[in-house]
C-alpha cells in the first residue's frame, strides 16, 4: 500500500469511528498525514490521530451532544416568545461545552468588557467556536449581523445553523480545518476563544499563521487560566507569555482584559 492509500485507509478508519464521524475530513487527513510520518504502523497511526481529535475536540464535551433535542427546546423558547427562558436554554446547552461553561457567570461583563473597546460591530468571524455561538443574545451587535462560525464538527455545524436562525443573524456555521483552509470572508470581529492551545496540538505555528490569515480588523484572542480538570498551574503567566511571543513582532495594538476564567487580548490589526 502506497502512502497517499495509506492515508485515505486512516481517514476512513477514523471516519468510521461513532466518536469520530462528524469531523471534518480535511483535518482527519491532515493530522493523519503527520501521525503517518511519524510512525508507518497503520494501527499505531490510527490511535495517535483518534487521541490528538479527543485533546482538540473531543475532551471539551462534557456530555455526548444532544443536538436534535437542544435544538427542539431553543426552538419552543422562541416559539414561546420568552426571552428568558430562551436565554436560560441557551445557558443550559453551553453549560455542556468545557470552554462556554467557564464562562457562564461572566458574560454580561465579558461581552460588555470587550464590546466597550470596538466601534460598532456589523460581522463576526468565530474560530474553534464550539457553543459559543449561543452566547450572541449576550453581545451588543449591531443591527442584523452577520455571523460566520467554524469548528471541527459537521453536526455542530448543522445544529448552529438552525440556531441561527432563531437569532435573527445572517450568518452560517461550517465544519472546516482552518489550519490548512483558511477563511477568505472579511469580518469586523474575529473570536478566537481558547483556540489556540487547540490548533497548536495541530501544528506547533498554527497560532500565529492563525492569527495572520483572519481577515478581521479586530481579533478577541482568549486563552484558558485553568486545565480541564480545574488546576491553574501557572496557565495565566504562559499564555501570556505565548501570546506576546506570538505578536511580538507584528505591527498591532493590542488591550488586556483579565477574567476569572480566562485572558483575553483584544488585537487590532489595523
Amino acid at each position: 500500500m502506497n502512502g497517499d492509500d495509506q492515508l485515505e485507509n486512516l481517514v476512513s478508519i477514523v471516519l468510521k469511528s461513532p466518536r469520530y464521524r462528524s469531523v471534518c475530513a480535511d483535518l482527519v487527513r491532515n493530522i493523519g498525514r503527520r501521525e503517518l510520518s511519524k510512525r508507518r504502523n497503520l494501527k499505531k497511526a490510527v490511535k495517535a490521530t483518534k487521541n490528538k481529535l479527543h485533546q482538540i475536540g473531543g475532551a471539551y464535551f462534557l456530555v455526548r451532544p444532544s443536538y436534535a433535542a437542544w435544538l427542539e427546546k431553543l426552538q419552543k423558547a422562541r416559539k414561546a416568545a420568552d426571552e428568558g427562558l430562551f436565554r436560560r436554554t441557551c445557558l443550559e446547552i453551553m453549560g455542556h461545552h468545557y470552554s462556554t461553561r467557564e464562562r457562564l457567570k461572566v458574560l454580561d461583563r465579558f461581552y460588555a468588557g470587550i464590546f466597550s473597546l470596538l466601534p460598532p460591530i456589523h460581522s463576526i468571524m468565530d474560530i474553534g467556536c464550539g457553543l459559543h455561538p449561543l452566547s450572541i443574545p449576550w453581545m451588543p451587535l449591531e443591527g442584523r449581523p452577520k455571523y460566520c462560525a467554524y469548528d471541527i464538527y459537521e453536526d455542530l455545524a448543522g445544529f448552529l445553523n438552525s440556531y441561527m436562525t432563531l437569532v435573527n443573524v445572517e450568518g452560517f456555521a461550517e465544519a472546516r480545518d482552518v489550519v490548512q483552509n483558511p477563511p477568505r470572508i472579511k469580518a469586523d470581529l474575529a473570536f478566537l476563544l481558547n483556540a489556540i492551545p487547540c490548533l497548536e496540538q495541530i501544528e506547533r505555528s498554527a497560532g500565529l499563521k492563525v492569527l495572520e490569515q483572519t481577515n478581521a480588523d479586530f481579533l478577541a484572542v482568549s486563552f484558558p487560566v485553568k486545565s480541564l480538570g480545574g488546576r491553574e498551574k501557572g496557565m495565566r503567566e504562559y499564555y501570556e507569555a505565548r501570546f506576546s511571543k506570538l505578536t511580538g513582532k507584528k505591527d498591532w495594538t493590542s488591550q488586556r482584559l483579565e477574567f476569572k476564567s480566562e485572558l483575553v487580548f483584544l488585537v487590532r490589526k489595523k
